[in-house]
């Protein structure tokens, strides 16, 4: 049985892209494989964010992942910070890691670019600490976004690296998680390519959004003033109603509004309408579940405690085999 490792950061709240994007499949993945899915407060660090928004993030996250079908029972669900080998895992990493090559990191080079006044050493080493969290389990798989195919391979490159330096075949080099299929990409609801809380909040529909906050969003979703001939090719904004329509409505209800689009005869107002009872419908199950468990507290701290006992007895396997081979010894 292959092991899968995959983290999500505390940023807020799930929306339909990481749905679609990452917990669907997940929830395929806890069937067949050995699963560690952790909420990565680590990460979240380098944003800066306020102790009482972190905690309450972590346990949005927690309780998402529950609700939208990741069982406990099947799966290992942790905090990163319930599990403190992977901090001593990142510094072990680190002393092979060069200043040059995490310099070179796209991603860094760009929240360099978008947060100037806080480039932290926590951004340069970050793959570091992805390196460890993926590592620490000795994973074989690692499902990932286009955005972090680099960090992966970073993530082979480094325990590669530890093998040769020690002269052991003692780390796995993971793989990208292939689905076996075409990944959904869920658009936003501001005319963007990709659903995003980063970019513009209102662009997203959260797994936990009331039935009426959905409404309002997708009644106020970029649109145009319509096709003036058969046959036009669609703007970015109306194109993403439609893929947003193919995710969630029936094949029936997506033709319907296509072939009104073809014939020019489209109303984007009644077509929001209809993709909003759609999209509540769909979110309907998970959003009940949501407050459901929010009301479980105990339950909630028992899911976070087992899933952090599992994940450091994992852990402290590794550690020991690390320290044993880097030949730190106890007297």
């Amino acid at each position: 049985m292959d092991r899968v490792v995959s983290g999500i950061r505390p940023t807020g709240f799930l929306h339909l892209g990481n749905y679609f994007g990452a917990l669907r499949n997940f929830i395929k993945m806890q069937e067949e494989n050995e699963c560690f899915f952790f909420i990565a407060d680590y990460h979240s660090l380098t944003t800066h964010p306020t102790p009482l928004d972190l905690q309450s993030n972590v346990r949005n996250i927690l309780i998402e992942y529950i609700a939208a079908g990741l069982d406990p029972e099947k799966a290992t669900i942790y905090v990163q910070s319930d599990v403190p080998q992977v901090c001593e895992l990142s510094l072990l990493l680190s002393m092979n890691v060069y200043i040059g090559e995490l310099q070179r990191v796209a991603s860094f080079k760009e929240k360099v670019r978008r947060q100037p006044d806080n480039v932290n050493a926590g951004l340069l080493t970050y793959p570091v600490l992805m390196a460890a969290d993926i590592l620490l389990h000795r994973a074989d798989k690692v499902p990932v976004g286009k955005d972090q195919e680099q960090h992966l391979e970073m993530t082979r490159d480094f325990a590669q690296r530890f093998n040769r330096i020690y002269k052991n075949e003692y780390f796995k080099l993971p793989v990208a998680y292939n689905f076996g299929s075409e990944l959904v990409k869920i658009p936003g609801l501001d005319g963007s390519t990709k659903m995003s809380k980063s970019d513009n909040e209102n662009s997203c529909i959260y797994l936990a959004d009331a039935p009426e906050v959905i409404r309002k969003k997708v009644m106020k979703a970029v649109s145009d003033s319509g096709p003036t001939e058969p046959g036009q090719p669609k703007t970015q904004a109306v194109e993403n109603l439609f893929q947003l329509m193919k995710a969630v409505s029936t094949p029936d209800t997506l033709q319907y509004f296509e072939d009104q689009y073809q014939n020019c005869a489209i109303r984007y107002g009644d077509m929001k309408k209809q993709l909003a009872a759609d999209m509540i419908a769909f979110v309907q199950p998970v959003y009940e579940r949501i407050l459901e468990l929010r009301e479980k507290d105990d339950y909630i701290r028992k899911v976070a405690r087992e899933g952090a006992d599992r994940a450091r007895e994992s852990a402290a396997k590794t550690i020991k085999e690390v320290r044993e081979i880097i030949g730190i010894k106890s007297f």
